[in-house]
């Protein structure tokens, strides 16, 4: 697999805001989809969002209306918009990339099917 950097995390106050950012690797498939994950301690990985090459986009139930992904195809870079953060959104988030179409969330799925991962961003939400 080829290493992934997330960057973006950090500790903030219910109510907040924080950005994730994901460089994409050049071994990648621009065509295929890209997502975040994230797990918390003693949870199995979950799907948070993705998106596939044309901007199509899925969430999670537990996010939709305050998180928002995108991506940019000519700089190689998936984005996590993390608005009116909750205490439960505590966990490590991770970029995967190179799922095949089509790009869906799935429920009780943890994404093994993408080919590279980051090492994890950590994010804190206190109450």
């Amino acid at each position: 697999q080829v290493q992934l950097v997330e960057s973006g995390g950090g500790s903030v106050q219910a109510g907040g805001s924080l950005r994730l950012s994901c460089p994409d690797s050049e071994y990648t498939y621009s065509d295929y989809c890209m997502g975040w994950f994230r797990q918390a301690p003693g949870k199995e990985r979950e799907g948070v969002a993705a998106i596939d090459s044309d901007g199509n986009t899925s969430y999670a139930d537990s996010v939709k209306g305050r998180f928002t992904i995108s991506r940019d195809n000519a700089k190689n870079t998936l984005s996590l918009q993390m608005n009116s953060l909750k205490p439960e959104d505590t966990a490590m988030y991770y970029c995967a990339t190179d799922l095949p179409p089509p790009c869906t969330v799935v429920p009780g799925t943890i994404g093994d099917e993408y080919a590279f991962w980051g090492q994890g961003t950590q994010v804190t939400v206190s109450s």
